[in-house]
């Protein structure tokens, strides 16, 4: 048989000739939809043991069938399988090799199953296991800032607003922060997991099928908790997919903000921390220099997330029901999404780890820049009992006169606040140390090293058991 014959014998004798070598070359999608070969094999062995239970098959055929299938997956992962491009993807390689091994009982696989229900069972299974290995990551990551939270409940450092600093936390809590936006991601994830645990398989091509199958015994079998309600739905919904990137790209998102901050706290401006040689380069010009490449990479990925995102949304706008060649371009932008992911949660885990902390210019920073002048403005408040607007406007004289004078409100004379504020007494220096102002900010959720302690025992009851 010739290629191009080959090519057609999928879809019978409808067709005299064969396609052109361009059809050819953009209908091909086995160079990437190869790696759905174990769904593609579960799914197809859950359909033939139906099929045999409903006696539209013989016994005998099922059990040839289930053999070679067994026999292809293991020649698959040994690198011995005869992937052949002319027939397109993975699903019609793996027929036309079942057909070599066990004969012409391989046609009865495809009994009451089209390939639209078949490609869109095999996706959802493997977006599954995406997410099941993602979460893993996400879990790790969080586990690795909750460590280092503990390990700087106390280490103080300059919080910001509009990149200025504003008052000062502590690292534990700014990690924490980051902690949180991963609980929140792997909940987005198992949402979507849920949602997307339904299967198509049985709705063929897009009507269902004349056959007695039984739908609710190939979900059952293939872990999904019941079959997909509409036959036009199951062949045509990608929700599942755009649910997954969209986690991915706000992930993606978290991810990239803590490497900006990672980026610059590198940095000689900056001071407040060092990672080692295992994730910094070199410069090819410059001998001092040590740059952040793997922050820099995560920070560069979410574009990339953003964009796949979007892509399959453009890809999905315009068809109408039910399935379309389109939906090939379905896979892309996912693989690509749930490698670069996973690639970023692991380095992103591994510089948290490998990150040493310069507690000293944590320090030094937020101390400088009249930090606590908010605690300045609480004093007033409490203590000389003044409306917060009366306190705000009298905190922001008294930082003027300190920098007019070159010195911090700690240092600030009591006669200079004094001219400002009669009634002021030496016990607001009580409040003006970055470490009574974090002590201070106790509430629920604040930067207290008392509070971050409580957060992070929370944080190990929600996410790591």
């Amino acid at each position: 048989m010739s290629k191009r014959s080959a090519a057609n014998a999928a879809w019978g004798g409808r067709f005299a000739g064969g396609p052109s070598e361009l059809l050819q070359r953009i209908n091909v999608s086995l160079d990437f939809d190869k790696r759905l070969y174990t769904q593609d094999i579960a799914g197809s062995a859950a359909h033939c043991a139906m099929l045999v239970r409903q006696g539209i098959i013989a016994k005998e055929d099922g059990e040839r069938i289930a053999r070679g299938l067994a026999q292809i997956k293991e020649e698959i992962e040994a690198g011995a399988f005869p992937f052949k491009v002319e027939h397109e993807d993975i699903h019609l390689n793996i027929e036309a090799r079942l057909a070599e091994l066990v004969g012409p009982a391989a046609g009865r696989l495809h009994t009451a199953r089209s390939r639209n229900d078949q490609v869109a069972t095999d996706f959802r299974l493997w977006v599954r296991d995406a997410i099941d290995r993602l979460d893993r990551q996400m879990h790790a990551l969080q586990a690795a800032l909750l460590d280092r939270a503990e390990e700087h409940v106390a280490t103080v450092m300059p919080g910001f607003t509009h990149s200025q600093p504003a008052q000062p936390v502590t690292f534990g809590h700014h990690l924490m922060a980051y902690a949180e936006m991963l609980g929140r991601d792997r909940g987005r994830f198992r949402d979507a997991r849920v949602r997307l645990n339904e299967s198509p398989l049985g709705a063929a091509a897009l009507a269902g099928t004349a056959f007695p199958i039984d739908r609710a015994d190939t979900a059952q079998a293939l872990g999904f908790d019941r079959p997909m309600a509409n036959s036009m739905d199951a062949v045509s919904d990608r929700d599942f997919a755009l649910e997954f990137l969209a986690a991915a790209a706000i992930c993606g998102t978290h991810l990239s903000r803590l490497a900006e901050e990672i980026v610059l706290w590198s940095g000689p401006n900056f001071g407040f921390i060092k990672l080692s040689d295992a994730f910094t380069t070199g410069s090819s010009i410059m001998p001092q220099k040590r740059n952040p490449d793997a922050a820099e990479l995560v920070r560069g990925k979410a574009g990339g997330f953003i964009g796949d995102l979007v892509a399959l949304l453009t890809v999905l706008k315009g068809l109408a029901l039910t399935y379309a060649k389109d939906l090939q371009e379905d896979k892309r932008p996912v693989f690509a999404t749930a490698d670069n992911l996973e690639l970023c949660l692991l380095a992103t885990t591994g510089m948290v780890r490998d990150l040493a902390v310069d507690a000293a210019a944590m320090r030094r920073a937020a101390a400088a820049g009249f930090s606590t002048a908010t605690d300045l403005a609480d004093w007033l408040v409490r203590v000389l009992g003044m409306p917060f607007r009366e306190a705000h406007h009298r905190s922001g004289a008294l930082v003027r006169v300190a920098e007019q004078l070159g010195c911090d409100l700690a240092s600030l004379p009591l006669a200079e606040m004094k001219k400002v504020e009669p009634r002021i007494t030496k016990n607001v220096f009580e409040v003006l140390s970055v470490d009574r102002s974090v002590a201070s900010r106790s509430s629920f959720g604040g930067t207290a090293p008392t509070e971050v302690k409580r957060a992070i025992a929370a944080a190990r009851k929600r996410y790591m058991s």
